[in-house]
Formats: C-alpha cells, structure tokens, sequence
C-alpha cells in the first residue's frame, strides 16, 4: 500500500535529517545552525504531514496534507543543496541522503496526482 510506504520511507528520512541536524550543529568543525534548522525543519514535516494525511478525516483532506507533505520534501531539497554547495556536506553524504528526498518527491507526487482522480 502507497500509504505505507511513503509512511516508513518519510519517518526514516526524518531521523536522517535529525542526524544531520546533529552532525551540523555538534560538530567542532561545522557548528552551523541556519541552514541546519531550516532543513530539520522542513524534513522532519514530511513525514507530520504524510501521518496526518493517512489519519485524514476525507479525501480531499488527505490530498491536502499529501500536498503539504511534497511541498516540504521539495523545500528539504532546496536547503540540502545549499548546504552540499556551501560546504557543509560531503559529496557521499550529499547524494546518499539527496536521493532519498528525491525518491520521496517521486513518491508524493505519485499520490498527490492519482487522489486528483478520486
């Protein structure tokens, strides 16, 4: 089921971002805290808003949430690549964790498009 997937998929994305976050922010070498909180922020809201669209109380609900859900995975991709292009992360860690938030993008976007036809 779509829902469960992405469900799974967005949690463990989030704790990936909560590890960057730490990373970035604990770091003796990095200790950056702007960019870090924006993108903890907006990674961690995913899987909030994917939760609440399986909980949702009707199917426009649902897409809604759904909808709120792609556009904070597209805003996650945003600030990642600031930080890949600032600097803060590596080449392995930047497309380890890219392509996790583009495969979630897919996978919303997927969902979002087929409950317009419901």
């Amino acid at each position: 089921m779509k829902e469960s997937i992405i469900r799974d998929k967005s949690y463990s994305f989030a704790l990936r971002i909560i590890k960057l976050y730490q990373y970035l922010t604990l770091s003796s070498e990095h200790k950056e805290f702007v960019l870090s909180k924006q993108v903890l922020r907006s990674g961690t809201s995913i899987g909030a808003n994917v939760k609440e669209a399986i909980r949702g109380q009707s199917k426009p609900d649902f897409r809604a949430k759904m909808s709120i859900a792609l556009k904070e995975a597209s805003e996650t991709e945003y600030w990642l690549n600031l930080l890949y292009d600032s600097g803060y992360m590596d080449d392995k860690s930047f497309e380890s964790i890219i392509t996790d938030n583009v495969e979630l993008i897919k996978i919303l976007t997927s969902i979002v498009k087929s409950s317009e036809n419901d």
